[in-house]
């Protein structure tokens, strides 16, 4: 689209040009919405399914190991943030979203068919453990692309507002699967969501997964001609200062979104000690004003730039970690809580409302799918998704303010980072000169002398 789409003299061939585009945004949008949801129903629905999968044990040591098997999806993400990558460089953005989709419609489905430990026995969790395998690999092929795609179809002087929607959406696949959790909690006991009724929001996420398939086939292409070394290492290691830089900020960003997102709900109820429904409704409400912030810090960045929303993200954040896990950790008020977590993701918005563009920005054509999506990747699997994992395990080792230090050290690495990074406005290859190698270069130079 970026290259049979030009900007033409008459109005008309404008609008409709900004039509198509708009279009773009929303059909790709929607299909990662679901994609997002799909992989986040296993987060939210862990405190029901836990003990069919792992019946030994208190409910910690059960949503640990839950936790280790959701880390476990994040690991697939580097071998399809390269897969994934290099078919979107090579063959094209659409393709690579299409399969991913159907991936993700198969790891759903499959997840809302297992039988339990009680059916089965040791072959339960294994079983899970592969279908959320499955699942990591859509997703780790589903986030490079996607950014890559919505950076390219973006327009000019509005792509950090157009961008946003890639999170608008990630965040409604929470959203969506935390709203899902309040229904089936009014509608169902206990007794009934932990037997059979954590099975129904992946049996919906199959056949909404079946839609997004439908809306990303009439997906207009943006790249993947084939080149001679578009989508290989080889190309990409030319650009290897960006890939680090990204890996670096990424660390952080991914840690923290998972720290007071998918986390928070099992910290309320561990921690803080709210029963599962008042958790579950506090973090709707903040998923859903964090939703509609996006656009707006999206917006920013095409006005203060790239840099300065990164600068301000990872500072703020370095700062503002650990008193605000302490102070939610202590209040027993479900408004307290939603106010709290609410403060700490508007300052993560300065990096989840242009993540996708930011990175996007720092590499060519030919590799944009790759470099995004596998530094992404990589970064993510790492530290995103281990974060439930390693707050758990510094709770269950009577060490739970450690992790809120180690949250903070990530930030400020990401600090670093984002100090470094040029300036896409000046130095991108969307809007600026395309020279970030030179600039990184110039970089490294100026802080060796």
């Amino acid at each position: 689209m970026s290259d049979s789409i030009g900007i033409a003299p008459s109005a008309e061939d404008v609008a409709a040009d900004r039509r198509r585009r708009i279009k773009a945004i929303v059909a790709s949008s929607s299909g990662n919405l679901v994609e997002w949801y799909d992989f986040y129903c296993y987060a939210f629905f862990a405190i029901y399914f836990a003990s069919s999968f792992f019946p030994k044990g208190d409910s910690t040591s059960q949503l640990l190991q839950t936790a280790g098997i959701f880390a476990v999806g994040f690991f697939m993400r580097p071998i399809d943030g390269w897969l994934f990558g290099r078919i979107a460089d090579r063959v094209g953005r659409r393709t690579s979203m299409v399969i991913s989709v159907m991936m993700m419609c198969v790891g759903s489905l499959f997840i809302g068919l297992l039988p339990t430990y009680e059916t089965v026995g040791a072959a339960a969790p294994v079983l899970l453990l592969l279908a959320r395998m499955l699942q990591g690999l859509s997703v780790g092929g589903e986030y490079g692309t996607s950014a890559t795609y919505m950076s390219e179809v973006a327009l000019k002087g509005q792509r950090g507002f157009f961008a946003s929607f890639q999170y608008v959406t990630l965040i409604g696949g929470q959203l969506l699967a935390s709203l899902v959790l309040i229904v089936l909690q009014f509608a169902m006991t206990e007794a009934q969501l932990h037997s059979y009724g954590w099975r129904i929001p992946f049996f919906i996420g199959a056949g909404a997964a079946v839609v997004a398939l439908y809306l990303r086939r009439s997906l207009a292409e943006t790249a993947g001609s084939d080149k001679e070394n578009a989508g290989t290492f080889s190309e990409l290691a030319k650009h290897w200062r960006a890939f680090c830089v990204v890996l670096a900020y990424t660390a952080g960003g991914s840690l923290v979104f998972y720290t007071f997102t998918t986390y928070m709900q099992k910290y309320l109820v561990n921690t803080a000690h709210f029963d599962k429904g008042t958790a579950s409704r506090t973090m709707t409400a903040v998923l859903l004003v964090y939703m509609l912030v996006q656009p707006a810090f999206g917006a920013l960045s095409d006005r203060i730039g790239r840099k300065a929303n990164m600068l301000l993200y990872s500072g703020l954040g370095t700062l503002m970690v650990v008193p605000l896990m302490t102070a939610i950790g202590a209040t027993q008020d479900p408004y307290v809580a939603f106010g709290l977590i609410t403060l700490g993701l508007l300052a993560v918005s300065f990096y989840t409302g242009i993540s996708g563009i930011v990175k996007a920005e720092l590499f060519p054509t030919k590799v944009r799918a790759l470099g995004v999506g596998l530094s992404y990747a990589l970064a993510n699997a790492t530290f995103g998704g281990t974060a439930e994992y390693v707050a758990l395990w510094f709770k269950e080792a009577g060490m739970e303010s450690s992790f809120f230090w180690y949250v903070t050290i990530l930030l400020a690495i990401a600090f670093v980072a984002s100090l470094i990074m040029p300036n896409p406005k000046v130095h991108g290859y969307l809007d600026g000169d395309g020279t970030v190698e030179e600039a990184l270069g110039a970089k490294g130079r100026l802080a060796r002398a």
